[in-house]
């Protein structure tokens, strides 16, 4: 004889399995969203003390970077004990380099979007107060321009720049002889002839064009986009031979 209790309890709806299918998707949702908040938590710790990305908004560093590459920038190894000549360095407008840039209108809600990933660090940065040249002067050195062989000198020892100078152009078509002051660093593009860098900046003294260290977010240490082009940067090989300076 069939059990029929055993039946009927068999097919007797449980509300509360029924309650806990329902909490069950909830709770994935909260888990994702708790997943989802941890990622942009751990993408803004990274960007604010580790690394962050930028894109390149000009062409005064090629043919090292050209217009468009988006680089990866080193915080933890930004500041003036780290830092050293011939470093590729992003660093904050110090005032009167850049004209004022209004970005790209995408729409209310998308320029949202685009903003609170940029905050978070999951996409590139393109606000106009940043800029990205070379490292050529450290504080207290002197720097020239140009000696009888066109080469630009730092604390008297000329330099080879053939590895990073955009192919054609002189070290400088403007002639100078700067102390960089301390507590600053003398910054040049790649692309001499195409970029507005100290040398544009300056009042011929070496005071006005040089950029405070602390304005440095960070070294690049990688070109991670096009992923064709990805590269390491190293620091050039000429500046080994550069003594350090007598005035610092």
């Amino acid at each position: 004889m069939p059990d029929e209790d055993a039946t009927h309890v068999a097919h007797e709806p449980d509300p509360g399995r029924d309650r806990r299918r329902g909490g069950g998707f909830w709770r994935g949702v909260r888990e994702l969203a708790v997943i989802a908040l941890t990622a942009l938590l751990i993408s803004f710790l990274i960007k604010t003390f580790v690394m962050q990305a930028f894109w390149i908004p000009s062409g005064s560093m090629e043919d090292t970077l050209v217009y468009g590459d988006r680089v990866m920038v080193s915080k933890i190894q930004a500041g003036p004990m780290s830092i050293e000549r011939g470093d590729v360095v992003v660093f904050e407008d110090p005032g009167g380099w850049l004209p004022a840039v209004q970005g790209p209108d995408r729409g209310p809600l998308m320029n949202g979007v685009f903003a609170g990933l940029e905050f978070v660090g999951v996409v590139p940065s393109s606000q106009g107060n940043h800029l990205i040249k070379r490292i050529v002067g450290m504080p207290g050195d002197t720097v020239v321009c140009c000696d009888e062989d066109d080469r630009l000198s730092v604390n008297g020892q000329p330099l080879d720049e053939s590895s990073y100078l955009y192919p054609g152009d002189s070290p400088s078509t403007v002639p100078f002889e700067i102390i960089v002051p301390e507590d600053h660093v003398w910054l040049l593009g790649d692309h001499r002839s195409n970029s507005r860098d100290s040398r544009a900046n300056d009042d011929g003294t070496g005071s006005a064009g040089s950029v405070p260290t602390d304005n440095i977010v960070g070294k690049a240490f990688v070109l991670i986009y096009p992923f064709s082009n990805f590269t390491w940067f190293t620091t050039p090989d000429t500046y080994d031979s550069v003594p350090e300076s007598t005035t610092s």
